[in-house]
């Protein structure tokens, strides 16, 4: 059995290689995300009044600063065929921590700190629960989502908490020196490229994929698979920790509510990148893309005076695109792969001698 299984990962892992070099760089679901966020851009740029103004600029990154650090983690979960649905409550739990330790009069520092640890620890029950207990995530995670969120919102109830350090949220805040780019933006470029090498250029990257394409094979050829997603989960975790620093600072705001309903925003911008939710497929610079063609997009329409209920109408139905998109290009693939194994059975046959 293991053997049938290996066979058809390598099959499915392998076939694309086929094709010409310039075919599986350029025709692929990511380059159309980059050329469909190229595309926005520029009729944005033509038809939006103050889309290319500096402050468009400014507040949307600072908005979908959150999003794109937390879709590194998720790409990578969802790659191994898991999701984690408990993203956004970790957020407003290590938010409400954040806020709690400062009012209590640690230094900021360290409260960020302690409050990035406790999204790692419930990274890790999420790891445990899956990997040791063996449920599934999308059940644990939906549980998760309502345990952290309860507990947030129990620690602080209706009450907010504002008093932060002003260098903090200034901090938060501030632009690169001479850009309208905030400075939120360099750790995520750091992570961004860590997650890429970490993803498409180690062996615990190749790991994933075979994972996602056949977890026994990955099994039977030496991948520890409970050990890899255990990690993958405290990773995402302490991820969504930092973002919900980084979500107070902002907003100057600790409240058990902070982030209600962004897991479906990560998750939609991680799927319209091409990420494949059967897992197997993904790459970090279509994820990238998709979270901007969201925000970008959302930020376009509502300068138009779009509200936002059409805006989610829209996104929703993009996600739906590029669900339905990678289904039917699978087929299409399927069916040529077996029109081809026929054509070659046949012609194998005839060419047999005859006795």
């Amino acid at each position: 059995m293991s053997a049938v299984a290996t066979e058809t990962v390598t099959a499915r892992r392998y076939q694309s290689y086929a094709r010409p070099l310039w075919r599986r760089a350029l025709l692929t679901r990511e380059m159309a995300i980059i050329a469909i966020l190229f595309l926005v851009i520029v009729v944005s740029l033509i038809a939006v009044p103050n889309f290319d103004s500096p402050l468009t600029v400014t507040y949307l990154l600072r908005d979908i600063a959150p999003i794109l650090l937390i879709a590194l983690p998720m790409t990578l979960i969802i790659i191994t065929e898991e999701i984690d649905l408990s993203v956004a409550s970790i957020v407003g739990l290590s938010s409400v921590m954040t806020g709690i330790l400062t009012q209590a009069g640690l230094p900021f520092p360290v409260a960020a700190i302690l409050a990035i640890l406790v999204g790692t620890v419930a990274g890790a029950f999420n790891g445990f629960l899956v990997t040791v207990v063996g449920l599934p995530s999308l059940a644990v995670t939906i549980g998760t989502l309502a345990l952290f969120r309860g507990i947030a919102v129990g620690l602080l109830g209706t009450t907010a908490i504002t008093d932060f350090p002003e260098e903090w949220t200034d901090l938060a805040k501030a632009n690169i020196p001479g850009t309208p780019v905030p400075v939120i933006m360099i750790p995520f470029v750091v992570l961004a490229i860590v997650f890429a090498i970490l993803l498409h250029f180690t062996p615990f990257g190749r790991s994933l994929y075979a994972i996602g394409l056949n977890k026994e094979a990955a099994h039977f050829s030496g991948i520890d698979v409970g050990r890899t997603k255990f990690l993958l989960f405290v990773m995402s975790g302490a991820v969504s920790g930092f973002a919900g620093v980084y979500f107070t600072l902002l907003y100057s705001n600790a409240r058990g509510d902070n982030a209600m309903g962004m897991e479906l925003q990560v998750i939609a911008a991680v799927l319209l990148g091409g990420v494949s939710i059967f897992g197997g497929r993904g790459a970090l610079h279509g994820v990238i893309a998709g979270v901007l063609l969201i925000g970008i997009l959302g930020s376009a329409l509502r300068l138009a005076g779009v509200t936002s209920d059409i805006i989610n109408v829209i996104t929703g139905v993009l996600l739906i695109l590029s669900v339905v998109s990678a289904s039917l290009l699978a087929w299409v693939h399927r069916r040529q792969s077996a029109a081809i194994g026929k054509r070659r059975g046949r012609r194998a046959a005839a060419s047999a001698p005859t006795l």
